[in-house]
């Protein structure tokens, strides 16, 4: 399993991914699931991925090659001229690995079955996000949906929606998103530290911040147990039950 979130707020975008892969409860290691294109000064594509681990690294490989091959595979992600198309270049392409993957003869897709966050800007344009299915469809990031999660999204949402706001700074934006996958991270297994972080200010064309959270970060530690002690001492603030 997995957990990414890319949030896109006034000042830009920023995207968070966990790097757990699973293969049974013994069977856990460290493998990277955010991805970034650039030109400098033109455009900043950021990929992030969930789901079947060779349909992710498939997808994640083709768009590379091709963006690397231009004479012989126009138009690629470095070439398009909106944040749109290559939505639907990435999701033609993820469509494109799944029905590769099927055996003969057998409806299979839902094995690698894989689903993509992609954000950015291109020059002209504004910064967006996009989540792409397995279909190869999509949908565009709003005002009214100002995020998405893919993986194991249900214990990190509640506290998304309780926070976001969308005038905050990138600081508090990554307190939040810290926040987020330290509930997500204690409530299920299957989703891990190391944390990929990336920062995005709107019309820089450039990636400002793109570290690695390890285990032991004191950043993540202070939050991490400043979060708990605030529940723990809000809990006990309100009105104790009491039977009628």
């Amino acid at each position: 399993m997995t957990y990414c979130v890319g949030l896109r707020l006034n000042k830009g975008l920023v995207f968070m991914s966990d790097t757990r892969t699973n293969a049974g409860v013994d069977n856990f290691s460290v493998t990277k699931k955010m991805f970034t294109w650039s030109v400098p000064g033109e455009r900043v594509i950021t990929l992030m991925t969930a789901g079947n681990l060779a349909t992710t690294q498939a997808l994640v490989s083709l768009l590379d090659e091709r963006s690397k091959v231009v004479a012989e595979r126009n138009p690629t992600l470095l070439e398009l001229p909106t944040m749109f198309q290559i939505a639907r270049l990435v999701g033609a392409t993820l469509k494109e690995v799944i029905s590769d993957s099927r055996p003969d003869g057998q409806e299979a897709s839902s094995k690698f079955k894989a689903s993509v966050i992609l954000g950015g800007q291109v020059k002209g344009g504004a910064p967006t996000l996009f989540m792409i299915y397995p279909e190869g469809n999509f949908i565009e990031i709003t005002d009214d949906n100002p995020f998405f999660q893919i993986g194991e999204a249900k214990y990190g949402k509640p506290i998304l929606v309780r926070a976001y706001d969308p005038d905050m700074s990138f600081e508090d934006t990554i307190k939040l998103l810290i926040v987020s996958f330290d509930s997500t991270i204690k409530a299920n297994l299957s989703v891990g530290l190391p944390l990929d972080l990336q920062v995005y200010a709107k019309d820089s064309f450039d990636v400002i911040n793109s570290p690695r959270i390890e285990a032991d970060d004191e950043y993540y530690q202070a939050v991490s147990t400043g979060w708990s002690d605030a529940l723990r001492n809000a809990l006990m603030q309100l009105p104790s039950y009491k039977a009628r």
